[in-house]
């Protein structure tokens, strides 16, 4: 039996009796030495921090404080590598979302810790990988809040400022879920002003406060379907298809893409690449269409050509 199994099987046995559980039936039921569960026995102590102590009449065990060691160890079913790439995942979220986020996945990365010990692979595999975050905005303070709001199914009365007319507004909105796209966070709602699903960024919500009130349940399968089905955060049933063409230069790079799980590509004959792309607002469509600069032409719709083709000529304008 795995170590980390049997540690596990340990801390299970003691939270199942209620009195202290005797030493021979320990080692009966973890199939080990006397030896080795001295071993298990002081590692189990050093990880939950309790001194499980030896009752003589008993001969036995016992946690001392049964109920705060409940949900105390669910990693312990994992293997080494599995508790090594925990690690990595949780050092690596906390590069990507330093604050809140990053206070409320400390205690999984103290508690990974504890059950690697002196691990020197683990901290050497998370030192080996860096993510680079870019463009990415400042989560909220009230982070932790919000995500316990959409578990507890309440809704919510906010003060949102928008980015794309600088207004601030009041809404009482019943929050869905939370979607982490290209870095930063949105929350999809339904908007009881709007009697409608929306998406609001998370640091544009100046103020929040919890409602007596429950949320109106939407669906799922609507919601991802509303935010999914079309191109970029915002979405909705798509409404056009975008057809642009790659020079011969961005073709091979450009055909490795997913831009949307539904895009159509083929390779042209003078070695250029077609992408068709359905999408509903452009807002973001035509900011990955600017960073392809002169390698991209929009051959259609004929309003996105011009969009893009009156944000080149803007940008023009200053140099």
């Amino acid at each position: 039996m795995e170590p980390n199994l049997r540690l596990f099987l340990l801390h299970q046995l003691l939270l199942s009796h209620r009195r202290p559980v005797p030493r021979r039936l320990l080692e009966e039921r973890l199939g080990c030495s006397r030896a080795t569960f001295k071993r298990l026995l002081a590692r189990l102590r050093e990880i939950t921090k309790d001194p499980i102590p030896y009752d003589a009449e008993a001969n036995g065990y016992h946690y001392l404080e049964p109920e705060r060691h409940r949900s105390d160890l669910p990693a312990l079913c994992l293997d080494v590598d599995e508790l090594r790439a925990l690690l990595v995942i949780q050092q690596q979220l906390r590069q990507l979302q330093p604050g809140p986020l990053s206070e409320v996945l400390a205690p999984l990365g103290r508690t990974v810790t504890r059950l690697l010990g002196d691990d020197q692979p683990a901290a050497e595999l998370a030192r080996r990988i860096r993510l680079v975050p870019l463009g990415q905005r400042p989560l909220p303070l009230y982070f932790p809040r919000l995500a316990s709001v959409i578990l507890e199914r309440r809704r919510l009365r906010i003060v949102y400022h928008a980015r794309s007319d600088d207004r601030r507004s009041e809404r009482e909105i019943s929050p869905q879920r939370l979607t982490l796209y290209r870095g930063n966070w949105y929350l999809d709602a339904w908007c009881h002003r709007r009697e409608a699903l929306r998406s609001f960024a998370v640091e544009r919500i100046e103020h929040l406060e919890t409602l007596d009130r429950s949320a109106k349940e939407i669906p799922l399968e609507q919601v991802e379907a509303h935010f999914a089905e079309s191109y970029g955060i915002f979405s909705g049933p798509p409404r056009h298809t975008a057809v642009l063409r790659f020079s011969p230069h961005a073709a091979r790079w450009v055909a490795e893409e997913r831009w949307h799980p539904d895009q159509e590509g083929r390779f042209l004959e003078d070695g250029g690449y077609e992408l068709r792309i359905p999408y509903s607002d452009p807002t973001e469509l035509i900011l990955d269409i600017l960073r392809h600069g002169p390698e991209v032409e929009v051959l259609a719709p004929a309003e996105l050509r011009a969009q893009v083709r009156d944000r080149l000529r803007r940008a023009l304008s200053r140099y």
